[in-house]
């Protein structure tokens, strides 16, 4: 603290407790009050985290170089240029202060979701300090009634879906520490902003069309939606390969009916199947390169699942997902990342 905020940081202060109430990915949390007392969290980068990152990329590297000695069908070298990115970007707190500005503008006319403000004059590049929001863990409410689990999972839905079909960006880590529950009114309060990724307008589009060419078991428009995606060599193999995939990610959303994403298959079944299909089946038809942009929307929305099936929510995904993309355009997402973006002062990439 002494060496973000100076030798007098007690002083910017009107409480700060000395014990960590919870872990961060990268560091640790502090409950603490400023001079008027607010409630506040200053979330505090443990040290020299970033030769600890380096450590862990060049273990990452030298792991995934044993692995394509043994199986070459998955070229994953998009994916550790990917999440080296991403990784070295959790590092600078002033994104991620940037990022909680850009999803408090985002979802300001959504009630039923909460960001915490930043507060500047208290941040450094490794101190993120932030209004405390009151709220209970997400599984706290995992045996809480259908209705309850049921408005959960829209709240979530909605601060995970809304961001993208609207802004082209997502929260790369849906875990579920990265939540709270307001009790009175079941809102949600999203907490970690140190993984979000923003996409190219035209991506969301890749995304909504690729949605559109499962459905209609259109070839050509799958095809189209795979290139937008960023997979190169495409030939009809590989789109049978990478549908298997996309009909286990899309499925929730392509039935038109109430239903729980597992759809009575067992949570610990769920995906493994069409894991082990996928894999056989690239085997045969050759290598094919992961996008950039697949790693983390895959992660994200295989993560957002998990909720849903923590949850055992029972919804009509199809018409939810209906309602955010309606209208949607390249040109319209282009126009509100710019926007909100520089309102938000969030740095390059």
């Amino acid at each position: 603290m002494a060496a973000e905020l100076g030798a007098g940081w007690k002083g910017k202060f009107g409480e700060f407790g000395q014990e960590a109430v919870a872990a961060a990915s990268l560091g640790q949390v502090h409950r603490a009050r400023d001079p008027e007392g607010r409630s506040l969290a200053c979330k505090l980068q443990y040290p020299d985290m970033s030769s600890a990152i380096d450590a862990d990329l060049d273990q990452m590297n030298f792991l995934i170089g044993m692995f394509r000695r043994f199986d070459s069908s998955i070229d994953t070298s998009e994916v550790q240029e990917e999440l080296a990115a991403r990784l070295r970007e959790e590092l600078d707190y002033v994104r991620e202060a940037a990022h909680m500005r850009l999803y408090r503008d985002i979802l300001a006319d959504t009630p039923t979701v909460r960001i915490p403000e930043p507060i500047e004059d208290l941040s450094t590049a490794r101190l993120l300090t932030m209004e405390w929001l009151d709220g209970e863990k997400l599984l706290s409410f995992k045996s809480a009634d259908e209705e309850t689990r049921n408005t959960l999972a829209v709240n979530l839905f909605h601060a995970w879906w809304r961001p993208f079909t609207t802004h082209g960006v997502i929260h790369g880590d849906p875990h579920l520490g990265n939540y709270t529950i307001r009790p009175e009114d079941y809102g949600l309060n999203l907490l970690d902003f140190g993984c979000v990724r923003v996409f190219p307008p035209a991506f969301v589009t890749g995304v909504v069309e690729l949605y559109r060419g499962i459905r209609e078991e259109n070839r050509d428009r799958q095809a189209v939606a795979y290139e937008i995606w960023g997979f190169k060599g495409l030939t009809n193999e590989v789109i049978d390969t990478l549908n298997v995939w996309a009909g286990f990610i899309y499925r929730p959303l392509l039935d038109d009916r109430v239903r729980t994403v597992a759809d009575g298959i067992a949570p610990a079944e769920y995906g493994r199947k069409e894991v082990f299909e996928v894999r056989k089946r690239l085997k045969e038809a050759g290598s094919v390169r992961i996008p950039r942009e697949f790693v983390f929307m895959d992660r994200a929305a295989i993560g957002l699942g998990s909720v849903f099936l923590h949850l055992n929510a029972r919804l009509n995904f199809h018409q939810l997902f209906g309602a955010e993309i309606e209208g949607l355009t390249a040109d319209g997402v282009a126009a509100r990342q710019r926007t909100a973006l520089d309102a938000a002062a969030v740095p390059e990439a």
